[in-house]
Protein backbone atom coordinates (compact mmCIF):
# COMPACT_ATOMS: atom_id res chain seq x y z
CA UNK A 1 0.00 0.00 0.00
CA UNK A 2 1.16 3.70 -1.01
CA UNK A 3 0.67 6.16 1.58
CA UNK A 4 -1.62 8.08 -0.11
CA UNK A 5 -4.86 10.74 0.77
CA UNK A 6 -6.46 8.33 -2.20
CA UNK A 7 -6.75 5.47 0.24
CA UNK A 8 -10.43 5.37 0.76
CA UNK A 9 -11.50 3.37 -1.81
CA UNK A 10 -7.96 2.44 -2.77
CA UNK A 11 -7.78 0.77 0.62
CA UNK A 12 -10.92 -0.71 0.73
CA UNK A 13 -9.80 -2.07 -2.71
CA UNK A 14 -6.79 -3.91 -1.89
CA UNK A 15 -7.86 -4.60 1.70
CA UNK A 16 -11.56 -4.80 1.81
CA UNK A 17 -11.51 -8.45 1.37
CA UNK A 18 -8.74 -8.51 3.63
CA UNK A 19 -10.47 -6.37 6.60
CA UNK A 20 -13.15 -7.22 9.17
CA UNK A 21 -13.56 -4.11 11.05
CA UNK A 22 -12.40 -0.18 11.58
CA UNK A 23 -11.41 1.18 15.12
CA UNK A 24 -12.08 4.71 14.95
CA UNK A 25 -10.47 7.35 17.41
CA UNK A 26 -13.02 9.97 19.01
CA UNK A 27 -11.42 13.34 19.50
CA UNK A 28 -9.65 15.05 16.48
CA UNK A 29 -10.62 12.05 14.15
CA UNK A 30 -15.17 12.46 14.42
CA UNK A 31 -15.34 15.04 16.52
CA UNK A 32 -13.86 18.35 16.43
CA UNK A 33 -13.74 18.54 20.47
CA UNK A 34 -11.13 21.52 20.92
CA UNK A 35 -14.07 24.17 21.75
CA UNK A 36 -14.75 21.65 24.46
CA UNK A 37 -11.46 21.43 26.15
CA UNK A 38 -10.78 24.93 26.22
CA UNK A 39 -13.63 25.70 27.63
CA UNK A 40 -13.38 22.78 30.37
CA UNK A 41 -10.26 23.82 31.36
CA UNK A 42 -10.84 27.11 31.75
CA UNK A 43 -13.56 26.56 34.14
CA UNK A 44 -11.17 24.21 36.01
CA UNK A 45 -8.28 26.51 36.23
CA UNK A 46 -10.66 29.63 37.35
CA UNK A 47 -12.13 27.10 40.35
CA UNK A 48 -8.17 26.60 41.04
CA UNK A 49 -7.43 30.18 41.28
CA UNK A 50 -5.15 29.48 38.07
CA UNK A 51 -4.51 31.37 34.93
CA UNK A 52 -6.02 29.60 31.87
CA UNK A 53 -4.48 28.26 29.01
CA UNK A 54 -4.96 29.38 25.13
CA UNK A 55 -6.10 27.25 22.76
CA UNK A 56 -2.93 26.17 20.99
CA UNK A 57 -1.96 24.57 23.87
CA UNK A 58 -4.43 22.51 24.51
CA UNK A 59 -4.51 21.29 20.74
CA UNK A 60 -0.81 20.19 21.53
CA UNK A 61 -1.58 18.42 24.37
CA UNK A 62 -4.71 16.66 24.17
CA UNK A 63 -4.91 13.39 23.05
CA UNK A 64 -3.21 11.05 25.77
CA UNK A 65 -5.79 10.65 28.26
CA UNK A 66 -7.48 13.63 30.46
CA UNK A 67 -5.52 12.63 33.59
CA UNK A 68 -2.17 13.66 31.45
CA UNK A 69 -4.00 17.01 30.06
CA UNK A 70 -5.00 18.07 33.50
CA UNK A 71 -1.36 17.12 34.66
CA UNK A 72 0.24 19.24 31.49
CA UNK A 73 -1.76 21.82 32.34
CA UNK A 74 -0.98 22.11 36.10
CA UNK A 75 2.21 22.19 34.58
CA UNK A 76 2.06 25.25 32.42
CA UNK A 77 0.37 27.33 34.99
CA UNK A 78 2.68 26.68 37.60
CA UNK A 79 -0.41 24.84 39.95
CA UNK A 80 0.74 22.76 42.21
CA UNK A 81 1.01 19.22 41.02
CA UNK A 82 -0.63 18.26 44.58
CA UNK A 83 -3.98 19.96 43.04
CA UNK A 84 -4.44 17.18 40.30
CA UNK A 85 -6.82 15.34 42.63
CA UNK A 86 -8.93 18.67 42.88
CA UNK A 87 -8.24 19.55 39.16
CA UNK A 88 -9.38 16.04 38.26
CA UNK A 89 -12.48 16.51 40.16
CA UNK A 90 -13.28 20.03 39.11
CA UNK A 91 -12.89 18.71 35.04
CA UNK A 92 -15.47 15.67 34.87
CA UNK A 93 -17.44 17.96 36.78
CA UNK A 94 -17.44 20.63 34.12
CA UNK A 95 -17.19 18.14 31.38
CA UNK A 96 -19.96 16.50 32.30
CA UNK A 97 -22.00 19.77 32.20
CA UNK A 98 -20.83 21.06 28.69
CA UNK A 99 -19.89 17.73 26.93
CA UNK A 100 -20.31 18.38 23.30
CA UNK A 101 -21.61 22.14 23.54
CA UNK A 102 -18.12 23.28 21.90
CA UNK A 103 -18.00 20.63 20.07
CA UNK A 104 -18.72 19.54 16.12
CA UNK A 105 -18.76 16.67 14.22
CA UNK A 106 -15.88 17.16 10.76
CA UNK A 107 -17.12 17.19 7.59
CA UNK A 108 -17.53 13.79 6.00
CA UNK A 109 -17.41 11.67 9.30
CA UNK A 110 -21.09 10.26 9.00
CA UNK A 111 -21.00 9.37 5.45
CA UNK A 112 -17.52 7.99 5.94
CA UNK A 113 -18.64 5.92 8.90
CA UNK A 114 -21.38 4.32 6.49
CA UNK A 115 -19.34 3.84 3.81
CA UNK A 116 -17.14 1.65 6.08
CA UNK A 117 -20.02 -0.26 7.23
CA UNK A 118 -21.25 -0.27 3.78
CA UNK A 119 -17.95 -2.33 2.55
CA UNK A 120 -18.97 -4.74 5.26
CA UNK A 121 -16.56 -3.92 8.15
CA UNK A 122 -17.92 -3.74 11.69
CA UNK A 123 -17.05 -0.45 13.76
CA UNK A 124 -15.71 0.10 17.38
CA UNK A 125 -14.69 3.32 18.71
CA UNK A 126 -11.84 3.42 20.64
CA UNK A 127 -10.69 6.97 22.22
CA UNK A 128 -8.59 7.53 25.41
CA UNK A 129 -11.82 10.16 26.62
CA UNK A 130 -13.12 9.07 29.62
CA UNK A 131 -16.00 6.46 28.47
CA UNK A 132 -18.45 8.85 30.87
CA UNK A 133 -17.71 11.14 28.41
CA UNK A 134 -17.22 9.34 25.03
CA UNK A 135 -20.70 7.54 25.23
CA UNK A 136 -22.59 10.80 25.80
CA UNK A 137 -21.09 12.94 22.93
CA UNK A 138 -21.21 10.13 20.17
CA UNK A 139 -25.18 10.09 20.56
CA UNK A 140 -24.91 13.73 21.06
CA UNK A 141 -23.66 14.08 17.77
CA UNK A 142 -25.41 11.04 16.41
CA UNK A 143 -22.47 8.95 15.77
CA UNK A 144 -23.29 6.25 18.53
CA UNK A 145 -25.61 4.37 16.02
CA UNK A 146 -22.36 3.24 13.95
CA UNK A 147 -20.91 1.49 16.64
CA UNK A 148 -20.80 -2.11 18.13
CA UNK A 149 -18.53 -1.46 20.87
CA UNK A 150 -17.02 2.03 22.50
CA UNK A 151 -14.32 2.05 24.65
CA UNK A 152 -12.63 4.81 26.53
CA UNK A 153 -9.42 5.55 27.94
CA UNK A 154 -10.10 4.05 31.22
CA UNK A 155 -12.03 0.90 29.71
CA UNK A 156 -8.35 -0.99 29.86
CA UNK A 157 -5.28 -0.64 32.09
CA UNK A 158 -3.84 0.93 29.69
CA UNK A 159 -4.54 3.65 27.16
CA UNK A 160 -3.10 4.30 23.72
CA UNK A 161 -0.37 4.74 22.48
CA UNK A 162 0.03 1.08 24.60
CA UNK A 163 -1.28 -1.31 22.17
CA UNK A 164 -3.17 -2.89 24.58
CA UNK A 165 -6.46 -1.10 23.74
CA UNK A 166 -6.18 -1.73 20.54
CA UNK A 167 -5.73 -6.07 21.29
CA UNK A 168 -8.42 -5.66 23.07
CA UNK A 169 -11.18 -4.10 21.25
CA UNK A 170 -10.05 -6.93 18.17
CA UNK A 171 -11.03 -9.34 21.16
CA UNK A 172 -14.42 -8.13 21.56
CA UNK A 173 -14.86 -7.49 17.85
CA UNK A 174 -13.48 -10.99 17.26
CA UNK A 175 -11.22 -10.11 14.55
CA UNK A 176 -7.34 -10.14 13.94
CA UNK A 177 -5.32 -7.08 14.13
CA UNK A 178 -3.84 -7.65 10.63
CA UNK A 179 -7.52 -7.64 9.29
CA UNK A 180 -9.04 -4.38 11.60
CA UNK A 181 -8.17 -1.11 10.71
CA UNK A 182 -7.45 1.89 13.01
CA UNK A 183 -8.51 4.83 11.68
CA UNK A 184 -6.52 7.84 14.11
CA UNK A 185 -5.73 11.60 13.73
CA UNK A 186 -2.26 11.25 15.76
CA UNK A 187 0.97 9.21 16.98
CA UNK A 188 -0.77 7.67 19.56
CA UNK A 189 -2.52 5.94 17.49
CA UNK A 190 -0.30 5.08 15.21
CA UNK A 191 2.31 4.05 17.41
CA UNK A 192 -0.79 1.49 19.29
CA UNK A 193 -1.48 0.50 15.50
CA UNK A 194 1.85 -0.44 14.67
CA UNK A 195 2.44 -2.11 18.03
CA UNK A 196 -1.13 -4.48 17.66
CA UNK A 197 0.09 -5.33 14.27
CA UNK A 198 -3.15 -3.24 12.68
CA UNK A 199 -3.06 -1.24 9.40
CA UNK A 200 -3.60 2.18 10.15
CA UNK A 201 -5.02 4.93 8.23
CA UNK A 202 -4.49 8.52 9.45
CA UNK A 203 -6.38 11.75 8.91
CA UNK A 204 -4.98 14.69 8.05
CA UNK A 205 -7.24 17.23 10.10
CA UNK A 206 -7.56 16.19 14.03
CA UNK A 207 -4.88 16.86 16.79
CA UNK A 208 -0.73 15.44 16.16
CA UNK A 209 0.74 16.98 19.27
CA UNK A 210 1.76 19.99 16.85
CA UNK A 211 3.61 17.77 14.76
CA UNK A 212 2.76 17.15 10.87
CA UNK A 213 1.16 14.18 10.89
CA UNK A 214 2.30 12.77 7.28
CA UNK A 215 5.91 12.84 9.23
CA UNK A 216 4.13 10.04 11.12
CA UNK A 217 3.71 6.47 8.95
CA UNK A 218 1.24 4.91 8.53
CA UNK A 219 -0.78 3.13 5.61
CA UNK A 220 -2.59 6.15 3.92
CA UNK A 221 -3.46 9.86 5.06
CA UNK A 222 -7.16 10.82 4.92
CA UNK A 223 -8.45 14.79 4.05
CA UNK A 224 -11.65 13.54 5.31
CA UNK A 225 -13.08 10.30 6.01
CA UNK A 226 -16.00 10.44 3.46
CA UNK A 227 -13.05 9.91 0.94
CA UNK A 228 -13.69 6.25 1.46
CA UNK A 229 -16.83 6.74 -0.83
CA UNK A 230 -14.35 8.33 -4.01
CA UNK A 231 -12.62 6.50 -6.19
Amino acid sequence: MTSSSRLPLDLLSPLACGLDAAIIDLDGTMVDTLGDFVAVLGLTLDELGLPRVDRAFVERTVGKGSEHLIRQTLAEVGGDPACYEQAWAAYQRHYLGINGEFAAVFDGVAEGLQALRDAGLRLACLTNKPLAFARPLLAAKGLDGHFEFVFGGDSFARKKPDPLPLLETCRALGTLPARTLMVGDSRNDAEAAHAAGCPVALVTYGYNHGEPIRAVPASAYLDRLDQWRQG
